[in-house]
Formats: structure tokens, sequence, C-alpha cells
């Protein structure tokens, strides 16, 4: 089915990506020799040097807290909100993701699933383009390069166009499934514990298109 796509679209900083990897990883590797992956960064929050108001923060915590009850196994570091200091700013991450991904196609998973760990385990900021740039360096990317394509107008570009693409499909919220079939395409319902409940409708959305 080389003209079916599974297309993913996410954010690194995304809390509920986070919680959503174990059974994400399940689904790629339940579809991989049925249909093309595709994976897109959606741009949750522009870019921004404010500090995070507090009761964002406080949000943002209960949050965490709630996808670890629902979520069975998902776990957050807390230490990230005294030990860093937080800004509601994600497009640094996502240009990360880009920049690795002109590396070679294997570090897009590779960068986000980095700074997924960075940021909600090791308690460091993806806010920061000097942790991406360790981030970097510790997946094995050239880190000069990274860095210079990291804040460049041209992937600043790319970013973007990928956001309107996202936004062309009709998603806003992370994170989403669509499936494309001939050029069309159909969402899919995440489900964040039960692999099996997405693998019909996928199959579904398929026969429909």
């Amino acid at each position: 089915m080389n003209n079916t796509s599974l297309i993913y679209i996410h954010d690194p900083m995304c809390s509920w990506c986070w919680g959503f990897e174990p059974v994400r990883q399940q689904l790629f590797e339940a579809v991989a020799d049925k249909m093309q992956i595709r994976r897109l960064v959606g741009g949750l929050a522009p870019d921004s040097d404010l500090p995070m108001p507090l009761e964002m923060q406080k949000g943002l915590q209960q949050t965490w807290q709630h996808i670890a009850e629902v979520i069975p196994g998902t776990r957050f570091n807390h230490a990230f909100w005294s030990d860093c200091a937080p800004r509601r700013s994600t497009y640094p991450s996502n240009r990360a993701v880009i920049a690795a991904r002109q590396q070679g196609e294997e570090f897009d998973p590779l960068m986000s699933a980095r700074i997924q760990k960075a940021y909600y385990l090791e308690a460091r900021n993806p806010s920061d383009n000097s942790t991406l740039i360790e981030l970097a360096d510790e997946i094995g990317l050239d880190a000069g390069r990274f860095a210079d394509s990291l804040t460049s107008e041209a992937t600043h570009s790319l970013l973007l166009d990928e956001i309107a693409s996202c936004r062309a499909m009709g998603v806003d919220s992370f994170p989403s499934l669509v499936v494309e079939h001939n050029g069309k395409q159909r969402h899919v319902q995440v489900n964040y514990t039960r692999l099996e409940i997405m693998l019909q409708p996928i199959e579904e959305a398929i026969a429909s298109l």
C-alpha cells in the first residue's frame, strides 16, 4: 500500500504526546509493513522569551498529574518546575526535530524522543537552544551543523510550512493521527492505552477512502 500513509502529528513538548509514546510505538510497529509512516511537528506554542505565568505553570503541573493517573506507567519529573525557568515556547524543540531530520530521516524520531526524555524525566528545558544543542550532540548529530540549522531562517520557514500543512488537514491538537489513501485523508481518534482500538478505524479509513 505505497499509496497509503499514516501521518502522526505531534509536538515534542506536548505532555499528551509523551503519554502516548508506548502505544504510539506499538502502533507504528503494527502498521509499518502495510503503509508509509510520516511524522510532522505541529507547533504547539510560538517563540517566547517571557516567563510562563504561574497560573499556567500550575495548570500544566495538574495536567502532568492527570496524565500519570489516566495513562498507567507515564512518569514525570516535577523538579522541572523548580529547577528550570519555564517558558510557553515549543517552537525551538520543533525546529530541533527539523534540524535533526536534515542530517538523516532517522534522527527525526531520535531527536523527538531525546527531547521528551530530557523534558519529562531529566528536568532540562527544551525551550532553550543550549539544551537542544546538547541533546543533538548526545544522539550523535554534528552539533555545529545542528546549531547553525536550529537558528536559521530556512529551518523556521520549514517549521511554518509544516504547521500550515497540519492546519490544512484540520489538525490543531496533539497527538493526532491521519490516514491518507489515494490523496484523501481521514482522522483516526487516538487511544492512549489500547492499540487495538486504533487498528480497526485505520483499516476502515483505508477502505472508505
